[in-house]
């Protein structure tokens, strides 16, 4: 199997509880932002649909970050393999950071995509909450470009990988990596509103109880004084 898609699978992997961080309240959106009950077959696919819009604008991201990347090979200026190695090398140690709690480290390479974010964000929140499949898709296709340290190392990685098909297949790996754990924050999403709201009325209930109990226990507090 290809090393490159290997390596960045298992970064995806890695990244999959920053993603969480990044991506959950989104993808929980899906869930929580439910009004009217819908069977959980179309909420799976809404999910997979999300997440497959987002692994697109990785893809693409990484065909032309490969495509640069292979200018730059074509020229001379950069050793293919070795640069490769170095840039892989490198991504798992920005992953590697952020494990070990280099919190601050990931939010000024994350500061380098505000500006594209500024402008894509607007659209990204109005495909929210998607309805449909397509706009499940859509809605993924925008957040993907959500700034996020991982992705862009990532896409570091993908820059030398030797050419679009690779790069977009790295970012691809990089993206299956992450799915677990979003698909899981959007389940876990719904069954923390069903836990919530029954804890809810558990505790109406006992407010409930107390308030029709509570003339005899004033009653019983009124004998009580008149008895002294």
């Amino acid at each position: 199997m290809d090393t490159l898609v290997v390596a960045m699978f298992a970064a995806g992997l890695a990244s999959g509880v920053h993603c969480v961080a990044m991506c959950g309240g989104i993808v929980a959106a899906f869930d929580i932002g439910r009004v009217i009950p819908v069977k959980e077959e179309r909420v799976w696919s809404r999910r997979f649909a999300f997440n497959l819009g987002r692994i697109s604008t990785y893809s693409a991201a990484g065909a032309v970050a490969g495509t640069l990347g292979a200018a730059a090979y074509a020229s001379g200026v950069l050793p293919a393999q070795e640069t490769l190695q170095v840039a892989t090398s490198a991504m798992l140690v920005v992953v590697g950071l952020y494990l070990a709690g280099a919190g601050r480290l990931m939010s000024r390479i994350e500061a380098l995509g505000l500006p594209l974010w500024r402008r894509i964000q607007p659209l990204a929140a109005r495909l929210l909450p998607a309805r449909t499949l397509t706009q499940s898709y859509a809605a993924g296709l925008a957040w993907g470009w959500l700034p996020c340290a991982m992705v862009y190392a990532a896409l570091a990685a993908a820059t030398f990988s030797g050419g679009a098909a690779r790069g977009a297949l790295g970012m691809a790996a990089f993206g299956l990596g992450t799915l677990p754990f979003l698909l899981a924050a959007g389940w876990l999403a719904a069954r923390l509103r069903a836990w919530r709201a029954a804890a809810g009325v558990t505790v109406l209930g006992f407010g409930v109880y107390g308030l029709a109990n509570a003339t005899a226990v004033g009653e019983g507090i009124r004998r009580g004084l008149l008895c002294l």
